[in-house]
């Protein structure tokens, strides 16, 4: 397979925007794909997923490059929290691709002894996949995998605010991916809610809460279903029963990776009062392990995407809190140094916005009732963690408080997890993706009754002209059906 481009991504030629006009005439091309079942054989949903692992892999590099660019994101984040999850995704699809296209059919009761009774996925049709600057890559390609793998079209928009990544992907996939069902626009988000007025069939959109509601608002006007990942702030309470050190590393390592620029990393710390000066310690030292004594000069460290978010998480940075770690910031470079902020209160700068960066605000509390309480009084978050050795705290955080996800003991895992649905609840967006849930999600579950005309001797009870005799009839006969049966099944 030769590809019309040199493996390599020319970096001077840059993508124009081609924005929602351009989009009109994708559209029109990826629905005739689609009504020519293009897409419905298992075995072109299999190469095209086939095909996109290729991409990946063949341009490896190509992606921690347009990722440098953009976010000085290190390599191996790229390749951990960015390549190898799409991988993942679409292998774990291409394995089980056979056994979820099958029919699931129902067990048959004595009325439906000799019918079928069988649920069939069925593509939705043309989808619209809307992607976030904090994981660009992710974000637009594992909704592609499960979306390719239920059988629909896909045009993807990749965020414009990563925009070497988002012009890379613009250019690699029609050299892998089916040129008429698959396709790649670049567009501002202010231009989305356009797009979806296009009337897509469903819509995947990461984003913030504002954004969100314009996509959903629009969608709802051509009744399109949507998927919706909105950003929040995500909870943390560190328990005064857990091992410390641990602690520290993980949260450090989630909050910190890609300069704090994360929509599922622990946005601020409920700490009990009794562990929070040694966690504090701990969080110091686990900085220094992670970046050394000067974070900028760390190959492992990154940058803030643009000017506009360096200086927004700058300005809650300094108007919030105190200083315990870090604090630094150089503007020329777009840098933040991963900063531990302690005496925070609630009404701060820092808990009114999404942070984006690498800030870690503490709280104190005297409890987990108090954790739990300060969680409930907000709005609900994509996810939620606790740190603890003791079970019941655990139990707790995990019964009494709602999110999109929750983890105990670690932090994002559960959001890139090819056997766990991810997603968000109320004010953190609506359904959820990942692995079979993808699936599911790009599919109509079609209910299939074929019946037989062996049994026409009962079923013509149900015919006019209505008598109190067949309608006696009727109810006796249901009656000794079971009742999860339903009443009805006589019909």
């Amino acid at each position: 397979f030769e590809l019309p481009f040199s493996s390599r991504t020319r970096t001077g030629e840059p993508c124009q925007k081609t924005g929602p006009l351009a989009c009109v005439e994708v559209l029109k091309r990826a629905r005739a794909a689609y009504h020519a079942g293009r897409t419905a054989p298992e075995s072109f949903r299999l190469e095209q997923l086939e095909a996109l692992v290729r991409m990946l892999m063949e341009h490896e590099y190509d992606f921690v490059d347009a990722l440098d660019r953009d976010v000085k994101k290190p390599r191996f984040e790229t390749v951990m929290s960015e390549l190898m999850v799409v991988k993942n995704e679409a292998l774990h699809a291409a394995s089980n691709l056979k056994k979820w296209m099958e029919p699931q059919r129902m067990e048959r009761s004595w009325a439906t002894a000799f019918d079928d009774c069988m649920v069939v996925n069925e593509p939705l049709g043309v989808v619209l996949v809307v992607g976030n600057w904090t994981s660009p890559v992710q974000l637009c390609l594992v909704p592609l995998v499960g979306a390719i793998a239920a059988g629909n079209c896909v045009i993807i928009c990749p965020s414009e605010i990563c925009s070497h990544t988002a012009e890379l992907l613009h250019r690699l996939l029609p050299a892998y991916l089916d040129n008429e069902c698959y396709h790649s626009v670049l567009a501002a988000s202010h231009e989305v809610p356009e797009m979806v007025d296009l009337k897509f069939d469903h819509i995947f959109f990461s984003g913030t809460k504002e954004d969100g509601l314009k996509v959903a608002q629009a969608a709802a006007r051509t009744l399109a279903r949507t998927i919706l990942l909105l950003t929040g702030k995500n909870p943390c309470y560190v328990d005064r029963e857990c091992d410390i050190n641990t602690t520290a590393r993980r949260i450090s390592w989630a909050r910190f990776q890609n300069a704090g620029q994360s929509t599922v990393a622990p946005d601020y710390i409920l700490c009990h009062t009794d562990a929070r000066e040694s966690l504090v310690q701990a969080l110091r030292c686990a900085l220094q392990q992670f970046y050394g004594s000067e974070p900028r000069e760390s190959k492992s460290f990154g940058r803030q995407v643009n000017e506009e978010n360096f200086s927004r998480v700058r300005e809650a940075l300094w108007r919030s809190g105190k200083v315990a770690v870090g604090g630094q910031v150089n503007e020329a470079d777009k840098y933040i140094a991963p900063t531990v902020l302690v005496d925070v209160v609630e009404s701060d700068p820092i808990m009114q916005q999404d942070v984006f960066g690498p800030v870690l605000p503490i709280l104190s509390v005297q409890s987990s009732d108090e954790a739990v309480a300060f969680i409930n009084s907000r709005e609900k978050p994509q996810c939620v963690y606790v740190y603890s050795s003791n079970s019941k705290v655990i139990s707790k955080l995990m019964a009494e408080t709602c999110s999109g996800s929750f983890c105990a003991n670690d932090s994002a895992l559960q959001s890139v997890m090819v056997g766990l649905p991810f997603g968000g609840v109320g004010a953190s967006g609506l359904g959820s993706y990942h692995g079979h849930y993808s699936f599911e999600a790009f599919s109509h579950k079609k209910s299939c009754l074929l019946r037989s005309t062996r049994i026409e001797c009962v079923t013509y009870l149900r015919y006019p002209p209505y008598e109190d005799r067949n309608l006696s009839l009727a109810t006796l006969a249901s009656s000794l059906s079971l009742r999860s049966q339903g009443w009805c099944s006589i019909l």
